[in-house]
């Protein structure tokens, strides 16, 4: 899966490569000051937030319909949803409004070029993801039947890997519910991990959530054939059973939908 294990620490590859680029910014930024000129570590900082401010509007902006029904989500940053391309705007305006003079300004596109290249260059070697087709076992549902993965229904497939224990997947249950039950252009599977019976059947009753189709993967069959390293795992498979693309970690209502409207167009 296109994610990085760095000790306990589990990052989706996207979220590390950014994480990456932005070390390496900062870090030539406070050589080049320490050499140059101090003001290029003033500008870099400012950079650094008004560059995240500025991607984060940029995407509620181009998704104002969804955010407008839950306006609180414009601050759940940790759903992740940023337009790059308006931070890049942002910091292309910041070098002329906060750096004066030609030389200042052709030092400050040093660092900024080196955190492009070392982001595009991780996300190239890290964001792939393997066409794994699905597994041909069987599993126990909800309501006590047996259901095999591998016999679809010829639509496109959506796998939520989660658990009751975890934090991210209690947040994003509700609104996955809620795209699921809305959705015809695609087959949600909510699969537990590890868990028993009756502890799903509690969260789902207490918390007044309606699933269609839940499998009780009890030994993690899933989560280890689709090499997902933590939780939750969403996994995009397409009408031939062969995965597409997997998210690592609390999924956006924006995302999950982009992702299903891809799976549909490559459907067609």
């Amino acid at each position: 899966m296109n994610a990085i294990s760095i000790g306990p620490l589990v990052l989706a590859a996207d979220r590390f490569a950014v994480i990456l680029g932005i070390f390496t910014f900062i870090l030539i930024a406070g050589i080049i000051a320490r050499r140059v000129d101090e003001r290029i570590n003033v500008w870099s900082w400012w950079v650094l937030l008004g560059g995240i401010v500025a991607a984060r509007v940029g995407h509620v902006a181009l998704h104002w319909q969804s955010f407008a029904a839950e306006p609180l989500r414009v601050f759940a940053l940790w759903e992740g949803g940023f337009f790059w391309p308006t931070a890049l705007a942002a910091i292309a305006l910041s070098i002329f409004l906060v750096l004066g003079g030609a030389r200042l300004r052709l030092w400050a596109l040093l660092p900024l070029a080196l955190g492009l290249v070392v982001w595009n260059t991780t996300w190239q070697l890290t964001g792939k993801t393997e066409a794994i087709a699905l597994p041909a076992s069987a599993f126990r549902t909800l309501s006590e039947e047996t259901y095999s993965l591998s016999t679809t229904s010829g639509k496109p497939m959506v796998i939520n890997l989660w658990a009751t224990w975890c934090p991210p997947c209690r947040r994003e249950m509700p609104m996955m519910a809620e795209v699921a039950a809305s959705t015809e252009e695609a087959e949600f599977v909510f699969a537990n991990q590890g868990e028993s019976l009756a502890p799903i059947k509690r969260y789902l009753t207490e918390n007044g959530i309606s699933l269609d189709l839940v499998l009780l993967d009890s030994l993690g069959e899933l989560g280890r054939h689709y090499g997902a390293p933590g939780l939750p795992a969403t996994l995009f498979v397409g009408a031939d059973g062969v995965l597409k693309h997997a998210h690592l970690g609390e999924i956006s209502r924006e995302t999950l939908q982009t992702r299903i409207s891809e799976l549909k167009s490559a459907n067609n």
